[in-house]
């Protein structure tokens, strides 16, 4: 298989770019730089970039049903009016531990957010894997852990893929599609499966599994079983993410950053922090709202 073509996008480059969203209803790729803080939305059909500053480190956005976009910050959760870049707060988080922060979040099939929390900069085990439902109410599903990132969700919603990126395993829990509780964890893909630290997933229309590998400028595909299917390699190491978008789902938008590059890095890698759209030749599925 020939590699794919690998295109930077003209937005503006990230110190740390994450959390790439489609908005179907808008046409708008949302991403965010987690510490600028603030929130990008390129609108595809024409190029257009609107970017809003967020009140606190934002490392996350979602789509929410009732409008607009949910983010997720130190604090807790905000609801943003994607028009105007406005932010009130909507839940706050209470996990006991103060230097904490909200990271990587996904909506599941039923409508429930599923965020984490961290303590910035790794330095202790004192975050967690949460479950917040439409009455906001957060709920502790699996930790501790230290950095948590690739939720994801299998195509028929019953496994939902986790990682603690310092610990490097992908796991895969067992979900229960009606009262949202998680089964044992197994290990889908070990640490060793490929180079790098595994940060954020997405999950094709054909159930494989995207995981973007930090450190190391790669995104890997991996099979519904765990086995190594592809690598795509990208003109930056900082690779944090990814997530499919445009108007039938078959671009692959990689976020990426500068963090942790020496100044040999900065110098050589012209395009890190830079938005890539990738051409992998499958398609991803549209992601659902949260229903808070």
């Amino acid at each position: 298989m020939t590699d794919p073509t690998v295109e930077a996008l003209p937005v503006p480059r990230s110190t740390l770019g994450e959390s790439p969203l489609w908005d179907h209803r808008r046409g708008v790729l949302w991403w965010v730089d987690v510490r600028s803080p603030c929130i990008h939305g390129l609108e595809v059909a024409t190029g257009a970039v609107r970017s809003f500053r967020t009140p606190e480190v934002v490392a996350a956005v979602a789509l929410r049903r009732g409008g607009g976009l949910v983010a997720c910050m130190v604090s807790g959760l905000w609801a943003v009016d994607p028009d105007t870049g406005a932010a009130t707060r909507l839940a706050p988080r209470d996990d006991g531990h103060a230097g904490n922060r909200l990271n990587d979040t996904k909506v599941d099939a039923k409508g429930r957010l599923w965020t984490s929390t961290m303590w910035d900069f790794a330095r202790e085990r004192t975050g967690a894997l949460y479950r917040v439902d439409a009455d906001l109410v957060f709920r502790r599903m699996h930790g501790p852990v230290r950095v948590p990132n690739a939720i994801s969700f299998a195509p028929d919603g019953r496994t939902l893929h986790f990682t603690d990126t310092a610990e490097g395993d992908i796991l895969a829990f067992e979900l229960d599609m009606e009262t949202g509780a998680l089964g044992p964890p197994r290990v889908l893909a070990p640490a060793d499966v490929a180079p790098g630290h595994p940060d954020g997933a997405t999950v094709d229309a054909e159930g494989y599994l995207w995981n973007a590998r930090f450190g190391v400028g790669q995104v890997i595909r991996l099979a519904p079983d765990g086995r190594l299917d592809r690598t795509v390699r990208l003109p930056a190491t900082q690779v944090t993410a990814c997530a499919f978008g445009g108007p039938d789902l078959s671009t692959l938008y990689v976020t990426t950053g500068t963090q942790g590059l020496t100044p040999d890095g900065l110098r050589t890698q012209v395009t890190a922090g830079a938005l890539f759209a990738v051409d992998v030749g499958v398609r991803g599925r549209k992601e659902p709202e949260f229903h808070g």
